[in-house]
């Protein structure tokens, strides 16, 4: 998910440097088609990963580490925050126009957004991220 965010932020930057450029004139649709594809392939993984979380492990790791149950149910909240989140990063970049939108709000809405991802995934590695392990690899995706 980090890599992906990665490139995420890197394609604004392109969307951004393209069109402040002074060589670059008209509006770059191709950029901007590739950005927002890129980012509906990321909000539709990051999905799947936390359903599958909040349905599959999530309940099996209360049952293995009762303890962590109070945390499990705080990521679960933590999940639809991210989703609320991740949903704004679609209708930011399904919103952006070239040649219209400001290309730096773009960027700086969406740094802001991933800045608060980040500290999500942070957060999840430091207080479950041994208990998934513990539960051995995850199931093929079909």
């Amino acid at each position: 998910m980090r890599q992906e965010l990665v490139e995420l932020r890197h394609q604004v930057d392109e969307v951004v440097d393209g069109a402040e450029s002074a060589e670059v004139r008209r509006p770059t649709p191709d950029l901007a088609r590739e950005l927002r594809t890129h980012c509906l392939s990321f909000c539709e993984a990051l999905k799947v990963h936390h359903n599958g979380e909040d349905a599959g492990g999530f309940p099996v790791l209360a049952k293995w580490f009762p303890g962590l149950a109070p945390i499990l149910a705080e990521l679960t909240e933590e999940h639809k925050k991210v989703a609320r989140l991740h949903d704004e990063i679609q209708r930011l970049v399904d919103g952006y126009t070239p040649g219209v939108s400001d290309p730096r709000e773009l960027r700086n809405r969406l740094e802001g957004l991933a800045t608060e991802l980040e500290a999500h995934f942070e957060w999840e590695e430091q207080t479950v991220v041994a208990a998934l392990n513990a539960m051995g690899p995850a199931p093929e995706r079909r």
